[in-house]
């Protein structure tokens, strides 16, 4: 079983900045993709930013230029610099993991860690 651990969520005011991370542990355990998903109260989960083993990087419109994702896939983790934070960034923000384990194919989340802006 693939475990998912965040850390780095908080309570930050407009223009500041957090550093998200998110270590996975398990056997046999080869990531295809890393990432970050974000929750509001009352809204769908929503996609931040991934990164695939190869280093491509994906981002939401909403956060390019503001957010940079990071991966060490030979440690098993991936973080997100989150600069410029604005109100509307408040949210739960999930670690997400695409891969595989012990050669089947795995899709994982973490337990999720809060991000407040306040204005």
């Amino acid at each position: 079983q693939v475990q998912l651990v965040e850390s780095g969520g908080g309570l930050v005011q407009a223009g500041g900045s957090l550093r998200l991370s998110c270590v996975a542990s398990g056997s046999l355990l080869t990531i295809k993709v890393m990432g970050w998903y974000r929750q509001a109260p009352g809204k769908r989960r929503e996609l931040v930013a991934t990164i695939t083993s190869g280093g491509s990087t994906n981002y939401a419109d909403s956060v390019k230029g503001r957010f940079t994702i990071s991966g060490d896939f030979a440690k098993n983790t991936v973080n997100l610099q989150m600069n410029s934070l604005k109100p509307e960034d408040t949210a739960v923000y999930y670690c997400y993991l695409q891969g595989w384990q012990s050669a089947l194919p795995t899709d994982s989340w973490g337990q999720g860690t809060q991000v407040t802006v306040s204005s």
